[in-house]
């Protein structure tokens, strides 16, 4: 009897590979999570290099190389909106406004000299300035027309969010009269109401914009 069951054995076919499709399925899954989160963590670790400023930048200034600084940043699917800084500056590139100090420069605060909507402009102020307006403050600027010798007219905002381009009173230059010189940016559309303001001897004050903070 056991050469004959040994023998069954040694004549028994071999078993076939078998393979359930589920196996392969979850294998699958794996290893697609896997690429996933390489992906994923690659992307987020990305690093790309945009300009940012060397310095405060005023509307109406033009920007060199000079001004900028190169920095790496990961802004993922944001980096078009600031300035690439792994390609040549375009010549008379212009700031239209205000950049702060270390700021990355946004491509929306920068357009070409031949399309600058604003321009330089000086203005007389009576009476003293606010403490916080000095270079780069948004103000506004309000007239009031001169009605007789000493008597004006009620006051009405002449430019809104003018840009303080700097106050010359700090370099020793004031106007007569005790008024202070304040040269701000102003659109084009509105130069020929400020000359006309200034023509007319119109009694002309800024309103800071906004405050900054603790100020």
């Amino acid at each position: 009897m056991k050469r004959t069951t040994t023998a069954a054995a040694t004549e028994r076919p071999p078993r076939s590979f078998w393979f359930d499709p589920r196996f392969g399925i979850g294998i699958a899954l794996v290893v697609a999570s896997a690429v996933g989160v390489f992906w994923l963590v690659s992307a987020a670790d990305r690093t790309v290099e945009v300009w940012a400023a060397r310095s405060a930048l005023s509307p109406g200034d033009t920007v060199t190389r000079d001004d900028l600084v190169p920095r790496n940043v990961r802004l993922g699917d944001t980096a078009s909106l600031y300035l690439a800084g792994d390609g040549s500056l375009d010549a008379g590139l212009v700031i239209t406004r205000t950049v702060a100090a270390g700021e990355l420069v946004p491509t929306s605060a920068v357009g070409g000299s031949d399309g600058a909507l604003i321009a330089s402009v000086v203005v007389a102020v009576r009476g003293d300035l606010p403490r916080s307006v000095a270079a780069g403050s948004v103000v506004d600027l309000w007239s009031a027309r001169q009605e007789s010798d000493r008597e004006y007219g009620p006051p009405s905002v002449l430019v809104s969010s003018a840009t303080v381009v700097q106050v010359l009173e700090d370099d020793g230059l004031i106007v007569d009269g005790g008024s202070v010189g304040v040269e701000v940016l102003v659109p084009r559309a509105k130069i020929a109401l400020v000359l006309a303001a200034i023509a007319g001897d119109d009694a002309v004050s800024l309103v800071p914009v906004s405050l900054p903070a603790g100020g």
